[in-house]
């Protein structure tokens, strides 16, 4: 996987997140190019040297189909034949799966509904040169569902899924979380299926949640200086390699034991990674800056994440337990008479009335400016309002006002529970 599925990967995953927390039975499919098999099949099917495959596809594969009309020719080819169920590109097919899994869980759609693609809407399919196609109102492109040469195409593998997806998986919402430049695709697969009959908009909710690309900082589609695309696996290394270096430079690996450090880091890199691409608008491109990712400053996951353990340290140094805290909430009047409490028991109230706002429009930035708002508050609040009274010359507790402490846990409950849903792990020190 490379950097140009991070979009897709990220967005898709805290979609089903906040549809879960919101209590739907959530499916994940992840799709992968059929094209890129076929000119994997072909070549092991030349070479058959499985522990050469990543160097097979990144360095002579793609380098041939780009250059090699004749090999493009052929690749293409096997798509047709692993579509008919070619017994050995259907085993090369496999062993290209098989080794896929050992990076990521591959989900593979079936060929189940191809059929009932191509006969069931009776009527609608028309021969053009060879090509069976279907003219759908309002759009000027056709879908193709069967090529000359016998080969499915996008089109037809998209009706299937859909189709499948409504009548097997009964879904009530399919979300498709693909980048803007495929907007006219589904639109035309989503109004074909309307007009076949296989849902209905007032009933069904069938959404193309779009998003921009991810550029470097020339403002560029994302690639290393060699021209390359940036490997996530590389992506995630970088991450944590940077993360541990501000650690350090701030020496909390002096004050930290090795496993608190460690899970910082992964939570720093990772964590910033993310939300650096969840909190821009989904629909824009958005700049790829290290830096800026591991600012603790401003709207950024590392501020909040230090924010964080901030709020969580508060009942910790004030001796206060789980088991104390749950008695208070039980137990203690919430006294909101400084305007600074009122501020921030509002901005807490407001969490159910944006989460039902992304889960209408599916833009999970308004999410990171909300916690971001909520961070900012608590500081506010802090500033001004004692949690804990000490004696300033002994460092003795003289006073727990715990009405304030129970806001404390009520912004860090909203915080975790919104990290939750961004896919983001926070840690209780850093």
């Amino acid at each position: 996987m490379h950097v140009g599925h991070l979009r897709s990967t990220i967005i898709g995953e805290s979609v089903s997140r906040l549809f879960e927390f919101a209590g739907y039975d959530v499916l994940r499919y992840v799709l992968l190019p059929r094209l890129l098999y076929s000119f994997l099949i072909f070549l092991i099917r030349s070479f058959y040297k499985p522990f050469f495959l990543k160097y097979i596809y990144t360095q002579e594969s793609k380098k041939r189909f780009d250059t090699e009309e004749e090999f493009k020719k052929r690749a293409y080819q096997c798509v047709v034949l692993l579509q008919g169920k070619n017994p050995d590109i259907t085993k090369a097919w496999k062993l290209i799966c098989d080794v896929s899994r050992q990076a990521f869980i591959f989900l593979q759609g079936s060929f189940n509904f191809i059929n009932e693609v191509l006969f069931c809407p009776l009527g609608f399919v028309q021969v053009d040169d060879g090509r069976k196609i279907v003219f759908v109102p309002g759009c000027s492109i056709p879908l193709t569902i069967v090529k000359s040469d016998g080969g499915y195409t996008y089109d037809t593998s998209d009706l299937a899924a859909i189709k499948q997806r409504l009548s097997e998986e009964k879904a009530d919402m399919i979300i498709y979380v693909v980048d803007s430049g495929q907007s006219v695709h589904f639109q035309t697969i989503f109004a074909a299926a309307q007009m076949i009959g296989w849902y209905d908009p007032k009933v069904t909710r069938v959404f193309h949640a779009g998003f921009g690309v991810v550029l470097g900082e020339d403002k560029k589609k994302f690639k290393t200086r060699a021209g390359e695309t940036v490997r996530l696996m590389d992506l995630m290394g970088e991450g944590l390699k940077r993360s541990m270096d501000k650690l350090k430079e701030k020496e909390r690996d002096k004050v930290l034991t090795a496993e608190e450090l460690n899970a910082a880091q992964t939570s720093i890199a990772y964590g910033c990674i993310k939300y650096a691409d969840l909190s821009h608008n989904r629909l824009n491109d958005y700049i790829f800056s290290f830096d800026k990712m591991l600012d603790d400053r401003g709207n950024t996951a590392a501020y909040l994440l230090y924010a964080f353990t901030r709020i969580r340290s508060i009942a910790r140094l004030a001796n206060i337990d789980e088991e104390m805290l749950q008695k208070a909430a039980r137990e203690t009047k919430i006294l909101l008479d400084h305007e600074k409490e009122w501020k921030l028991g509002r901005c807490i109230l407001r969490f159910p009335e944006i989460l039902q706002k992304i889960l209408d429009d599916l833009f999970l930035h308004t999410l990171c400016d909300y916690i971001y708002e909520l961070a900012t508050t608590f500081t506010e609040f802090y500033d001004s309002c004692y949690c804990v009274e000490k004696d300033r010359q002994t460092g003795k507790i003289l006073k727990v006002n715990m009405w304030r402490m129970l806001l404390c846990e009520a912004v860090a409950a909203v915080m975790a529970k919104g990290f939750d849903i961004l896919g983001i792990k926070p840690v209780q020190r850093m």
